[in-house]
Formats: C-alpha cells, sequence, structure tokens
C-alpha cells in the first residue's frame, strides 16, 4: 500500500491550478520519475476540475486510484495511492490538510498562488507519515 501525491489545489471560476503538491516516486525507474510526476499533476487538476464544490469522489486512473475532495469554498485536495489503500484513511488525510492549509494560508493567495509562492511545507511530512 503506497501514497505516491498528495495536492492541495484552487478551484476558482476560470480553471484549477495547483497551489502546492508533494509526491513520492521513490519506487519508480529513474529515468521515468518525472514524466510520472507530470502525469499525476495533470490529473489531479483534471479531477479536481471535473468534480463539484462539496463533492469527495474516487476515481481510477490506470493502476492508480484518486481520491478527490472539493470543498465549497473552492479549496481542493488529492491524494494518488494504489489500489489497496484504504480510502477511509485518504479522505481523513484531505480533510486534515486542507483544514490546515485553510488556516495556514490565506485565501487570498489562492487566486493567484502557485507551489512557488506560497509557504506550506507541511505535504511532504503527511506524505511520508501516511505511508504503510
Amino acid at each position: 500500500m503506497r501514497l505516491y501525491s498528495l495536492s492541495v489545489l484552487y478551484k476558482g471560476d476560470s480553471k484549477v491550478h495547483l497551489l502546492k503538491a508533494a509526491y513520492d516516486v521513490s519506487t519508480f525507474n529513474f529515468f521515468q520519475r518525472s514524466s510520472v510526476q507530470e502525469f499525476m499533476t495533470f490529473t489531479s487538476q483534471l479531477i479536481a476540475e471535473r468534480s463539484p464544490p462539496g463533492s469527495r469522489a474516487s476515481v481510477k486512473e490506470q493502476e492508480y486510484l484518486c481520491h478527490v475532495y472539493v470543498r465549497n469554498d473552492g479549496l481542493a485536495g488529492v491524494v494518488i495511492a494504489d489500489n489497496e489503500y484504504p480510502q477511509r484513511v485518504c479522505f481523513t488525510l484531505l480533510d486534515k490538510v486542507l483544514d490546515e492549509f485553510s488556516r495556514q494560508v490565506s485565501k487570498m493567495d489562492w487566486v493567484s498562488g502557485s507551489p512557488a509562492t506560497i509557504s506550506y511545507s507541511a505535504l511532504d511530512g503527511y506524505l511520508s507519515k501516511y505511508q504503510v
């Protein structure tokens, strides 16, 4: 059971953009890592874009399960895990991360923020803590 990606995104009026993300691509071949990470970023944005506000969903994409939670305020979280990882744990993690993120990062920064400009460093810790 593995977690591969944990992303926080903002679903604004025009489109979804990534605010912060953490990846664990250590199980992949060195030469595949960047393309796997790009795939996970793209998939996270696509799933968040297609999910209505106030919804939770689990979507199977290739050999991964993508768990998405879009809050009513537009903040969204996506966890990409393998098929064996418990769904309930993923949504608990998303709840915790989005609550903490919304307390630490100003709502004004969500609209124009990017991974380079948002200062929130807890994602890597959560990703490693929730590995089974």
